[in-house]
């Protein structure tokens, strides 16, 4: 019997996930029973979730409550899903209910890993599929990828990079999951060697402030950190007036 399967996520990375799962589905031997997303500004035309379900007659789902109600739910797929599940949720997947983390764990759980690698001065980064559990970001690693750093990266720069692996890490993987072929890794018996650390969304304004009396490294890597169009840009106050930095025009 075909396995049952949900996908959660948005932004251009669960885009192309959820379209490989789609052609892997008879290969594998599964089915996509439903999808539930949300826009995002880092959506187009061309990568809108919502668009490629109704072209590819993939149901649509309204909402969690929608997801269990449905009648099987093997395995859970969340690729940048903008809520955290309730353990009802997770419950709702027979087999496992996994998520798609676009960083290295335990050392970077939470929101905008990207510019705290940046800004904490790290010299590698990564991605990680993991289980979900009761935590954000805390359970067992199923698959994983790490990558070098460049020196002087911009944060765009660096999502770019982790888009490009995490979608190569869901591909290469995809057969194993649906298998059942994993060995669990515990976070918890990594942090000692990895560290780990948790940021949440609201943190990101207060990097963007720039300090003028910072070293020109430090505001440099600050704007490194944070500049990411269309997103608000990293600022600095003078005499309490706010004045926005942006990129220099080309000539």
């Amino acid at each position: 019997m075909a396995k049952s399967i949900v996908f959660l996520g948005s932004k251009p990375v669960a885009f192309e996930c959820l379209k490989y799962l789609r052609e892997q589905a008879n290969s594998l031997g599964y089915s996509i029973v439903g999808v539930l997303t949300k826009e995002n500004k880092l959506d187009s035309e061309e990568a809108s979730i919502g668009s490629y379900c109704q072209s590819n007659k993939i149901p649509l789902l309204k909402d969690l409550d929608e997801m269990m109600a449905l009648e099987q739910v093997d395995i859970i797929v969340s690729v940048q899903f903008h809520l955290i599940l309730e353990q009802k949720h997770i419950d709702k997947a027979e087999e496992i209910a996994v998520n798609l983390h676009m960083a290295p764990l335990p050392e970077y759980r939470g929101c905008n890993q990207f510019s705290f690698a940046i800004i904490d001065g790290k010299e590698a980064f990564g991605t990680t599929l993991h289980k979900i559990d009761d935590g954000v970001d805390s359970g067992d690693i199923l698959f994983e990828q790490r990558f070098p750093i460049p020196p002087e990266i911009f944060v765009h720069e660096l999502y770019a990079m982790t888009v490009f692996h995490s979608i190569a890490m869901f591909k290469a993987n995809l057969s194993n999951l649906m298998k059942g072929k994993y060995n669990l890794k515990a976070q918890k018996d990594l942090i000692a060697s990895r560290g780990v650390s948790f940021h949440y969304r609201k943190e990101i304004n207060k990097i963007k402030e720039i300090d003028l009396s910072w070293s020109e490294e430090k505001i440099h890597r600050h704007i490194r950190a944070t500049y990411f169009p269309p997103f608000p840009a990293p600022y600095f106050k003078i005499n309490g007036k706010k004045f926005q930095i942006k990129a220099a025009s080309k000539k």
